[in-house]
């Protein structure tokens, strides 16, 4: 059974739907789940990401704010919890006191695209290990064979194979790239490989995951809160229609 994974920004629809989504997410079937921690300047995100940054900001989320949600639930969640977002916020915090906040949060794993893999084994690597949190890189079709490798070997939990070379949301994202696709399930990666970027449909999950572990669905979900007054029903339809 292929994995999915999804993505929701904190913080939207409102403030305190935090909880509500994570249980949903979990209730209609999800085998994971990742919670975008809201910045001012997400570089790497398409339009509608974005555009729930900024709604999640106006609506006061904050990583206090979301530490706290999740611990008030950690109990009731079964999946795993990745945190996504970009370094300033995370450094802010104070590195350290980030990880150990998380670890008491329930939260499995962290993704920090702008976080230098150099950077990583320097300076974060150990104090990762040491909350027993995973780190997952991201790779491109772009990426080399031996970077990907040294990626994997960084990463723990899984490693996040962007579809194509684009940002989040992407309407031209080439999900069927075969040669990449190939490419992956042919490396002697220690992760599970899950395939993010573009996917909308059960069709396009079937298709990504065919070579794959798993597919992450973040834009279309996220529209889903960002769009609808029923938010709620339609949101487990689409998991649903997704895992179905």
């Amino acid at each position: 059974m292929k994995k999915l994974n999804i993505y929701f920004t904190a913080g939207i629809p409102q403030l305190e739907d935090t909880a509500d989504i994570i249980q949903l997410i979990q209730d209609a079937g999800a085998d994971m789940m990742e919670i975008g921690m809201p910045y001012s300047d997400p570089v790497a995100d398409g339009p509608v990401i974005q555009k729930a940054h900024e709604l999640a900001l106006q609506n006061g989320m904050t990583i206090e704010k979301l530490l706290s949600q999740l611990k008030s639930i950690k109990n009731e969640i079964k999946i795993p919890v990745i945190l996504m977002g970009y370094i300033n916020p995370v450094l802010s915090f104070g590195f350290e006191n980030f990880c150990r906040e998380c670890s008491e949060s329930g939260v499995s794993g962290l993704i920090i695209p702008d976080l230098p893999p150099i950077e990583f084994e320097k300076n974060y690597q150990k104090i990762l290990e040491k909350y027993n949190l995973n780190f997952t890189f991201l790779v491109t079709p772009e990426t080399s064979d031996e970077r990907i490798l040294y990626l994997d070997s960084l990463s723990s939990g899984f490693l996040y194979a962007v579809s194509s070379s684009s940002t989040t949301g992407n309407e031209n994202a080439v999900l069927k790239n075969e040669d990449y696709l190939s490419r992956l399930a042919s490396l002697p990666l220690k992760n599970p490989v899950m395939i993010g970027f573009g996917i909308k449909s059960k069709q396009d999950f079937e298709n990504v995951t065919e070579k794959a572990d798993g597919g992450i669905i973040g834009t279309a979900f996220v529209n889903i809160l960002l769009q609808n007054k029923d938010w709620k029903i339609n949101a487990i339809d689409f998991i649903n229609s997704i895992k179905g």
